[in-house]
Order: C-alpha cells, then structure tokens, then sequence
C-alpha cells in the first residue's frame, strides 16, 4: 500500500456514527449546585449519576457534547483484566492491593450492567470472557504469573493455549464474566436519566477558571458562573495544572479499525496483546445480522505520529500517522480476510507513573475538589468505579480501596523512573523541538492537504493548507505549557508532544489539558497575510506557563 492509498474506511467513530447528537443547553449566566462535575464522558456521568441518585443538586459542564470526545471514541470493552497488571501491582504493592484493584473493577463491570437494566436501554451489553495473549514463545511466562497473580487477586482466571482467534498464540490469560457494549447508547441514556432526576447537563461550556473556595466557583470561556461546594474535575487529562498531575500523566494515542465480518467468523471474546504495538480486538452486533470487528494498535504520544520530524517519521521511527493506519489496516486484513472495513477513528489516554488511575482528591491542600484521571486505556470500568468512589468520598464515606486510587499518593522509588522519563521527554520537546524540528520554509510549500510548522522570521507558525487552497495559519505554541504542536497528517490536526493536547486546523480546541485555542497569526504567501504582523510573533507569548492549562484563578485558589 502506498503513501498516497486512501486511507480505509470513513473516517467517524462508529459509536458516534450510530447514535444521535445531543442537543442540551449552555449554561445560564449564574448557576449553583451541591456538586459540579466538569467532563461529561463515563467517568463524568457516571459521578454525576451517583450524586443524584443520592439526593445531590448536580451540574454538569462538558466543553463540547457529552459522550463525544474520549468515550465516543473508545473500544468499549468492560473489564477487570487489564493486559498485565496484576502481578506488578501483587509484587509492587501487595497481595492486598491486587485484592483491592481486581475487587473495585468487577464490581464497576456488574455496576454497569446493572444500571444499564435499571435505565432500561438496549446497549448491545454482552458477557463474554476477556484474554491477554501473546504469540511469541518468551512471553508465556509472563503471562502464567499474571493468571496466577489475577486468579489469587479474585478473579476467574487461568492460563489458556486455545483461543477464538483465527490464528495461534503462544499463550493467553483469561478472565470469565466480563463484557462489551456500546458506550453512546449506554451514556445518551445516563445523560436523560441524570436529567430526568434534577440533575442539569450543559453542553459547549469548556471550563476555563476555578477558584477553591466555600463555595467553589467554576466559570467558562462565555463568562457564566456555576457555584458549588464540591467540584469533580472529568476531563480526561485535568485542565487544571494545581495539582501538577501533568508531571504524573503520560497520553497516548491509539488508531481504531472496524469491519464487518460474517458472524460465523467473528471471535467470541474480547483479546489483547501488548506484542506488535499492542494489538486489540473484539466485535459488536451489526444491524443485518454480521457482527462488526473493532481491532486498535499503533500506539504513539500524541505529536510523534506526524510528517514534521525531519524524515516524515515520529520520534519512534514508526512514521507518519497515515503510514500506521494501513499498518494496522495490513494486520487486520492478514488475520480476517473477510472482514470489509467501514470505520476509522483513534482514541486517546493517560496513564498514571504507578499504573493505577488518579480517583479522589485532587491535591493534598483541597478539601472540595476531586479527579478522575490517568485510566490508561480502561476507562470503561475504572470510569464507572470513579463515579461510585467520588460520589462516596463526597457524601462523606471512604471506601478500603480510596486509598488505592487517592491521587496524593507517592511512591517515590516506584514512581522515580517513570516520572524522570516523562520530564525529560517533555523538556526535550519544549527545548529541542525549537532547535531542531524541520520546518516549511514558506507558506508555498506546504502541500494541498497537508500541515507543516513554516519559518516566519525567528520562529514558526503552524500552518495547513486546505484541499482547496485555502491556508489556516495559527501559533505553533501550545496553549498549555507552551511545546510545539506537530501535524497529525491522518486526523489533519495539531498535536502537543508533550502532554497530548489537540487543535483543529483552525486553532479551536479538540482535547485538553489545553483550554484555549492556538491564536491565529497572519504569514507571508498567505492571503491577506501581513508579514509585519507575523514576524517574531510566531510562537507568541499567548499562553506559556503563566497560562498554563486554563488555570487563570490559580492564585485566589490557595492551591495547596
């Protein structure tokens, strides 16, 4: 397949591809609550839910439409085992931990699927049992310690060489009683019942200040007020840098595929590998009787994936984002022939330096305000766990496992390696990248199609040329901490490297922690442009650390 094969399938998460948009209200100038919860994915409802079944006055602010950003893109899979993760936490933290961990995530699975039947919607909710597996031989081992390890935490694990795959692994560990569904339908109808109990949901309300007070006050880029003695920061990646949990979150980003498949060739269960750049795969009901195939791999820090490193491959080597598109089209068609493609999409996640997402306070010197962050890749249950665990911790019980997932913990010796590494990733972006990322050196050689960082004087602007001519130009600086964002050539956006931040074409927020949009800037070459206005003002000073992540009440807040 070569660069310039279109890329396969439409380009639309099938989740939101099958349901329908929302259409809920902006926020009304002045508002008060018990409790408002920012973010209106799974982590965000499911919080918000809890909260009013409990008798919570709650508001809910999503930046953009609920169940549209991180969980609109999801794969949906619902389960307690998370590729490898039992036998490091066993040996990291305890047998108590492990106990603690497999515990919390079953029960987060049953209490999805017991809401589901309480609210009465047809999810696509299926059981079926979930595999880590591995094709190469020196990987059994491993995967005979994480069986042991998961089935002594709890759950209904064991080492298995047979699975539905249509090809041979080496070994895999499986886990009985998980499952898979279709998180939009499942959180279109969570949003209704929220309402339908009192609860208010705002849409298009990016929350850009919050100040710590009693009462804490939330307030959005248009200028309204939400007033309320706790706040729930659900953003995915926190858009508040107080805590500086940007020092503790790594982002990652994920291509998706799906295809249709004869339901006679469709493998039952849920599989995935950390081989090959990770390989996902499971499959959901198709309307004529097919089932679809949703296989994901290739992952890559957001920013790494593009065409402006210099030789047109990320950091990584792997290439451009395009290039691993059909990578994993390749994969796919390799193990199912059959399999026609209909969907692409990608999604995005945090991981946390000890592995265990970030659910409770937010930081040490907080009293009202929480997060739910850092799942990496299985917000599904940890984001149903979060909404139980906060709501608890908010009505003034603690769970034995809070302190698994209290965010102000610190494990110094097991948390040193990772976090150095991330800094020093980091630092050699908002350094390096100024010294030595190529760049266009005008507005003319930047392709139809295409985006490029383009010399303007002593520094750059990012720059996309559109199919039909037309050129958006905006800062190359992230609003959030101030990195150089890189073009991502197979989603045609703006990315961050350093703590995954995305932008449209024209600057507008897609993914935060960023909450402002790069500025536009006018460039030499292109129309209307004023090489007056762009020179020594491409990378700008509009929003360095000063800025930083939308914190702009930071020092009435008495962050810590």
């Amino acid at each position: 397949m070569t660069a310039t094969t279109p890329l396969p399938g439409t380009d639309a998460s099938y989740w939101m591809a099958s349901t329908p948009d929302t259409d809920y209200p902006g926020p009304p100038d002045e508002a008060s609550a018990d409790v408002a919860v920012i973010g209106g994915g799974m982590a965000g409802l499911c919080t918000a839910w809890e909260l009013v079944r409990r008798g919570r006055s709650v508001v809910v602010l999503e930046a953009g439409r609920v169940a549209a950003g991180v969980t609109g893109h999801t794969t949906a899979k619902v389960s307690a085992l998370h590729t490898l993760r039992y036998a490091s936490l066993r040996d990291t933290q305890g047998r108590r931990a492990a106990a603690q961990y497999a515990t919390s995530q079953q029960e987060a699975v049953r209490g999805i699927e017991r809401l589901a039947v309480e609210l009465g919607v047809d999810c696509q909710w299926e059981r079926t049992d979930a595999y880590t597996y591995a094709t190469d031989p020196g990987r059994v081992g491993t995967l005979r310690a994480e069986a042991r390890a998961a089935a002594d935490a709890g759950l209904d694990a064991t080492f298995v060489t047979e699975t539905d795959l249509p090809f041979p692994v080496a070994g895999a560990v499986r886990v009985g009683g998980q499952a898979q569904f279709h998180p939009r339908r499942f959180l279109l109808a969570l949003a209704e019942g929220i309402v339908a109990r009192g609860g208010r949901v705002y849409e298009r309300s990016r929350v850009t200040g919050l100040h710590e007070g009693s009462p804490c006050r939330v307030t959005t880029e248009d200028g309204a007020v939400v007033r309320a003695r706790h706040v729930v920061v659900a953003t995915h990646y926190p858009v508040f840098d107080r805590a500086l949990m940007f020092a503790r979150l790594e982002p990652t980003r994920e291509l998706v595929l799906a295809a249709t498949l004869p339901a006679e060739q469709a493998p039952r269960g849920t599989y995935i590998t950390p081989d090959d750049g990770t390989r996902s795969v499971r499959t959901a009901p198709w309307p004529d009787g097919r089932r679809l195939l949703i296989v994901t791999g290739e992952k890559f820090t957001p920013g790494t994936g593009d065409g402006n490193a210099g030789s047109g491959d990320g950091e990584d080597g792997t290439g451009a984002a395009s290039e691993r598109y059909r990578r994993l089209a390749d994969w796919l068609r390799q193990h199912f022939p059959a399999a026609e493609i209909t969907h692409r999409w990608a999604a995005q996640d945090n991981a946390s330096t000890d592995g265990l997402p970030y659910i409770g306070p937010f930081h040490p010197g907080t009293r009202n305000v929480y997060v739910a962050t850092g799942f990496g890749g299985w917000g599904m249950s940890s984001g149903a766990l979060a909404g139980t665990l906060l709501a608890d911790l908010i009505c003034g019980e603690r769970p034995e496992h809070a302190g698994l997932y209290d965010p102000r913990r610190l494990h110094p010796l097991r948390e040193a390696g990772p976090l150095l590494s991330q800094q020093a990733t980091v630092a050699r972006h908002f350094v390096g990248d100024r010294l030595r990322l190529a760049s266009a050196d005008d507005v003319a050689a930047v392709a139809p199609g295409t985006g490029a960082l383009v010399r303007v004087g002593a520094g750059r602007c990012a720059v996309y040329r559109a199919q039909d001519g037309t050129v958006h130009a905006v800062s190359a600086r992230c609003t959030h901490l101030g990195c150089l964002v890189r073009f991502n050539d197979a989603e045609h956006t703006w990315e961050c490297p350093c703590h995954g931040s995305r932008f449209a074409v024209d600057g507008s927020v897609l993914q935060g922690p960023a909450v402002r949009p790069l500025e536009p800037r006018q460039v030499p070459g292109a129309p209307d442009a004023d090489a007056s206005e762009a020179d020594g003002d491409a990378e700008g000073s509009g929003g360095g650390a000063a800025g930083a992540g939308g914190d702009d009440e930071a020092e009435e807040s008495g962050r810590f």
